[in-house]
């Protein structure tokens, strides 16, 4: 890159386009190829987990600080499914991986947390109470097809740890 492409980091990344990188790889690689990092812990094991508790600490500040308890309950609930669930916090979300990710835990609102769940095609998910609420994912190909609205504890019933033990079985 140094050698071939333009100085200029700007430049560097439409050359890195035109070359066939999508638009984040391109800053991405830009970004590196000018001795910067190209993301906060720096790509690297350690430096990630330094950082991944403030993820979580600066997702729920502020206004969203009463969302915390609930947080922390639908990990509690992840973590009891298995010795075999991890959770990555990224700066917006956190992902529940088994293999894949089979869950999202995100503040979507002042007063609600969503848990996004992969359970495949809403047209073969039955829901009898019709809490799961169709993200239009698998339409999209995405993994996380369903979401669950919580706003209290309570929300934490049988119905809710069903549907994320399902998410969790179905990544076996």
């Amino acid at each position: 890159m140094k050698r071939s492409g333009p100085q200029e980091e700007r430049a560097r990344r439409a050359w890195l386009k035109e070359q066939g990188l999508g638009g984040a790889q391109a800053w991405f690689v830009a970004e590196r190829s000018m001795g910067k990092s190209a993301h906060a812990f720096d790509d690297t094991p350690e430096g990630y987990l330094t950082l991944a508790p403030q993820y979580v600490d600066r997702q729920y500040a502020g206004r969203k600080a009463a969302l915390r308890p609930l947080y922390e309950a639908l990990l509690d609930l992840a973590f009891a499914l298995g010795p075999d669930v991890k959770a990555c916090p990224c700066e917006t979300i956190v992902p529940l991986y088994r293999q894949r990710v089979f869950a999202q835990i995100k503040p979507a609102t002042l007063s609600r947390v969503d848990l996004l769940l992969a359970l495949g095609d809403p047209r073969k998910v039955q829901d009898p109470e019709g809490r799961l609420l169709d993200t239009g994912g698998f339409a999209k190909k995405d993994r996380l097809t369903h979401r669950l609205e919580v706003k209290a504890l309570p929300d934490l019933d049988a119905s809710l740890k069903k549907w994320l033990k399902a998410a969790y079985e179905a990544d076996a």
